[in-house]
């Protein structure tokens, strides 16, 4: 008899499980504890859209480890919500990154290069600090390397990596990963406690600013 109710049991979670009658709890997002709201609202560059901003830096091992959770999230994702990454340099000797991004950036190599360069930096123990150092790198992924330099050394991407510790500054980013969302709302892995409860909290905020009308 316990035998037949055991297996019963496990009949019945089964089933629920393959006909979704199993449902999962909600997960329970609190603002000041799960996500934070920005005392000054930043003005944000896409009206009638959902902003989610990124602040990162290419050493951050734990930007590497938010990487994948990040994509997934970006991935299912509608046509409403415009995703940025932005590169902070909390110190000057850190802006070559910076000045990396945005001029990989510029030649359209960006997408295809950003998770090697973290691979290269977590996995390979790469600095990549100096300018020598990136271009050679740079170089052996096929980009061409003088084209590369003039963009890393341009004014454009200068103007863009000093403009990017500014805009870290306007949302007070004191570590990354952090995502910011809609010029009004920071979480983080370190904020929500894990790197899947800040996904989760980023969909929260999403679906807070739809209903707020985009505001």
């Amino acid at each position: 008899m316990i035998h037949m109710f055991k297996y019963l049991s496990i009949f019945l979670i089964l089933f629920g499980l393959q006909h979704g009658a199993v449902a999962q709890a909600p997960v329970k997002v609190e603002e000041g504890f799960d996500y934070r709201v920005l005392t000054i609202t930043q003005p944000i560059d896409t009206k009638g859209k959902v902003e989610v901003i990124e602040f990162f830096w290419y050493g951050c091992p734990h930007c590497y480890e938010f990487e994948p959770e990040l994509k997934g999230w970006i991935k299912r994702q509608n046509k409403d919500v415009v995703f940025k990454k932005v590169p902070i340099a909390f110190r000057e000797e850190l802006m070559p990154h910076s000045q990396l991004f945005y001029a990989l950036e510029s030649m359209g190599k960006g997408d295809a290069l950003n998770d090697k360069i973290m691979f290269a930096m977590h996995r390979e123990n790469k600095r990549l600090l100096n300018e020598n150092e990136i271009a050679d790198w740079v170089a052996a992924q096929g980009v061409d390397r003088n084209a590369f330099l003039a963009a890393y050394r341009s004014f454009a991407v200068l103007s863009k990596a000093r403009a990017a510790n500014q805009l870290g500054n306007s949302y007070r980013i004191d570590g990354v990963p952090t995502v910011a969302v809609q010029g009004k709302y920071i979480t983080s892995p370190s904020i929500a406690g894990t790197r899947a409860k800040a996904v989760n909290v980023m969909d929260f905020l999403v679906s807070k600013v739809r209903k707020d009308g985009y505001k």
